[in-house]
């Protein structure tokens, strides 16, 4: 974001950063937001450690420090607590590898570069204790006479990171009082180690001429008295002296150890952020649902990012609300408040974070969530209250110049402070984010276009004669539950949904005197109907099926074949015939005969039951035939209500992923039974839609369960069918393989018998 008040950016945010710890610090009672919004700053930027701020900035922001502190030495001490081992951090640890004061200061014109784009520094070592910086502003800028004292500071803090001692230093040149720079001349005690190795110097140049003058005096005293004695002094300090050396280097060679070892760590970090953004792009590359997406972004956060808690939040199709989408790291009671609230984005009054990055399409970093206390509604300050919020990021998920969503994260157990190479970092993430999950949309649109117009066509055909509406539709469904019966594979699976919708197609080419004839048709009659098959199939490869609909047309065309090859248009046999074709054919004989015609009624359940079986193994294959009747009679429920039928049920608090053509969610379940589960969610789906259903069973080892499931009774804000419960849906498993329904019997044995709780 580039300030308001000019184009030239020229002082780090770091100096800044320092005056809000240092605030924090100090007067923990006094909101430095004021401050930062007096010299149009923000937070983040602050704590990214490569923005610039300008001059006028700066000025207005220590005109309010002092304003709202009342302390005229802010400066000067925001310069000593810059050496502050919380302030400086790695740095301090480099500083002070440097051995000595000398060393640090050598390298001021190098490093001022890095704080400020102001001014030109140079530096120049008049003895071993003292040094003179100069400083020159570079043309056209006019610094402030505060910045001289926060500088005096700087240099006070680095000697005092070497000894206790306040630095001497000699203001002998001023800007502000007419000189051309500012001249600084720094003197310091020495340490230990310098002061005992002068000591020995002058002592060995001292005891070298007494001796040389008692040996012209008397050489045997020299000899024998003198020169032992010299020699003892001499090793004595030259043994200190050495041995305070030593210690001062061992000390400087740690504190280098430790600043390599936090290079290293970052290094790490970098590392790790970049396999992040690979793992990203792989997570988003294949899939094509919404849902699979987050999933998989998700898991590489929660992977990777060194962050305790995280979210996704999503728009919903109006793009006035905000909806929780998806997360890690919250517990169920957060999760269950999360999934019952929306952000208002058209409220003229909200002014939460959340709602303010979304619109304004910046990221926030929130240090201290209490900064936020009188500046948001006190829905949301509570919302975060009870989310256990102390510091946050959030960054707004755009596409194409539109926001779309959110991502956050915060930390709840960990320490570490968030940075700005944190909001770098998701600021990174969220566009591909946005741009995958608009793409899934736009092909779920697209899919979801592709299915409307198919079952539009479907409805001209049974549009035609009352007596037959609906057929396509109900053949449909049963085609779906044999292949759900035969374990069918999802793609298989779609391919004869389609084919099942589109069998009658040709018929709109038979007549109505035919089709509606009241009474059995003659030879001829029958004839022109048997040709609709062939017509359904010329049709449809007029249409440009790719992909896996690709042999629709085939699979559509032969579902009058006999599996002994009696039937027609080509009289195929056995495995010849499309598997598909095999499954409509049963689905559309027994929706034929139970559903009332012109020339007859409809026959009954049990009836139709035989005929298929009757019919099966040289009309109808007997497998598929076997799969359709139970499948049905699972669809008409238990007969009699009394105990042995009804489902054995047990309470299971777990969280629960839905997934539908059109809706995505995460709820929550207390409870679960061996033929369904109730999950309350803010948004209920519509009766009858079906569920993808993802959720883990409480318990060490248990697998993940993966199930099909329909809704079949719903509570929302205008409909409760069952008043006792929150918003949410009754669900009915439908489709569950082998060994996850064997998982869950047991897993409700073990808990009616007390083994699981």
């Amino acid at each position: 974001m580039t300030p308001k008040f000019s184009k030239d950016l020229l002082y780090n945010s770091r100096i800044i950063d320092t005056y809000i710890k240092l605030l924090k610090k100090q007067h923990p009672d006094i909101d430095a937001g004021i401050a930062l919004g007096y010299a149009d700053m923000q937070g983040y930027e602050v704590a990214d450690q490569s923005h610039w701020f300008t001059q006028l900035q700066i000025n207005r922001f220590y005109e309010k420090a002092v304003e709202i502190t009342g302390n005229v030495q802010i400066a000067r001490e925001a310069g000593r607590y810059s050496a502050s081992p919380e302030a400086i951090g790695a740095m301090r640890q480099y500083i002070l590898g440097l051995v000595g004061p000398a060393h640090a200061f050598g390298l001021i014109r190098n490093a001022s570069s890095k704080f400020t784009r102001s001014s030109l520094y140079t530096s120049h070592r008049l003895t071993d204790n003292s040094v003179e910086i100069i400083v020159t502003p570079n043309p056209g800028i006019e610094e402030q006479l505060f910045q001289c004292e926060n500088r005096m500071g700087f240099f006070e803090a680095i000697c005092m990171m070497f000894n206790n001692n306040m630095p001497v230093i000699e203001h002998t040149e001023c800007l502000f009082d007419g000189g051309r720079h500012c001249r600084y001349v720094i003197s310091w005690q020495l340490s230990a180690a310098d002061r005992w190795g002068r000591t020995r110097d002058i002592s060995a140049f001292a005891l070298t001429g007494a001796y040389v003058a008692t040996a012209f005096w008397n050489p045997l005293i020299a000899t024998q008295t003198l020169l032992p004695a010299s020699v003892a002094i001499f090793a004595s300090l030259a043994y200190v002296a050495r041995t305070k050396e030593a210690l001062e280097l061992r000390r400087s060679l740690d504190n280098l150890f430790d600043s390599s070892e936090k290079l290293i760590e970052q290094m790490n970090i970098n590392y790790s952020n970049s396999l992040m953004n690979n793992e990203i792009g792989q997570a988003i590359s294949a899939p094509t649902e919404v849902d699979e997406i987050l999933a998989n972004v998700l898991q590489v956060l929660e992977n990777r990012l060194d962050c305790d808690r995280g979210m996704i939040m999503l728009t919903n199709q109006e793009c006035d609300k905000l909806f929780y989408r998806t997360g890690f790291g919250y517990s169920s009671d957060q999760l269950q408040m999360l999934n019952s609230i929306a952000f208002d984005l058209n409220k003229p009054s909200s002014r939460g974070v959340f709602v303010v990055a979304f619109h304004d399409q910046r990221p926030f970093l929130i240090d201290d969530v209490k900064d936020l206390q009188g500046k948001l509604s006190q829905r949301s300050y509570s919302l975060i209250e009870k989310l256990g919020a102390h510091s946050f990021i959030c960054c707004p998920i755009i596409c194409e110049g539109k926001s779309i969503g959110l991502l956050a994260v915060d930390n709840l157990k960990s320490q570490r402070q968030l940075q700005q190479s944190d909001v770098s970092l998701l600021m990174g993430i969220a566009p591909m984010l946005g741009i995958s999950i608009r793409n899934a949309d736009l092909l779920n649109t697209k899919e979801r276009q592709f299915h409307s117009t198919l079952e539009v066509l479907a409805a001209t055909i049974d549009a035609r004669d009352p007596l037959t509406a609906g057929h396509s539709i109900k053949v449909t469904e049963y085609a779906v539950g044999i292949c759900e019966a035969l374990n069918v594979s999802e793609e298989e699976t779609e391919r004869i949904r389609v084919a099942a919708l589109l069998h009658d197609y040709g018929k709109i080419g038979v007549p109505d005197a035919i089709l509606k004839k009241e009474g059995p048709l003659t030879e001829e009659e029958y004839d022109i109907v048997k040709t609709h098959t062939l017509k359904t199939q010329s049709i449809l490869e007029g249409i440009n099926f790719e992909g896996i609909y690709h042999n629709i047309p085939a699979i559509a065309g032969a579902h009058h074949e006999n599996i002994d090859g009696s039937g027609y248009p080509w009289g195929l046999k056995g495995d010849d015939i499309p598997l598909g074709a095999l499954i409509i054919s049963v689905a559309d004989f027994f929706e034929a005969i139970t559903s009332k015609r012109h020339y007859r009624e409809p026959m009954p359940t049990e009836i139709a039951y035989q005929l298929l079986r009757q019919h099966s193994g040289t009309r109808f294959d007997s497998q598929i035939v076997e799969s359709f009747i139970r499948y049905h009679q699972k669809q008409q429920g238990p007969q009699h209500d009394n105990e042995t039928s009804r489902p054995r049920r047990v309470a299971c608090r777990t969280n629960v992923s839905l997934h539908s053509n059109n809706h995505a969610t995460n709820g929550l379940s207390e409870d679960l039974s061996t033929s369904g589960m109730f999950v309350s969610v803010a948004q209920p789906v519509q009766e009858g839609t079906l569920i993808k259903l993802h959720f883990t069973l409480p318990g060490l080892d248990m697998p993940p369960i993966e199930a099909l499931a329909k809704v079949v009774w719903t509570n929302n804000g205008c409909k409760k069918s069952k008043p006792d419960f929150p918003s949410g849906n009754g669900l009915l498993f439908t489709k569950m393989d082998k060994p996850t329904e064997e998982t869950l019997h047991n897993f409700i044995e073990q808990v009616e018998d007390g083994l699981l709780h």
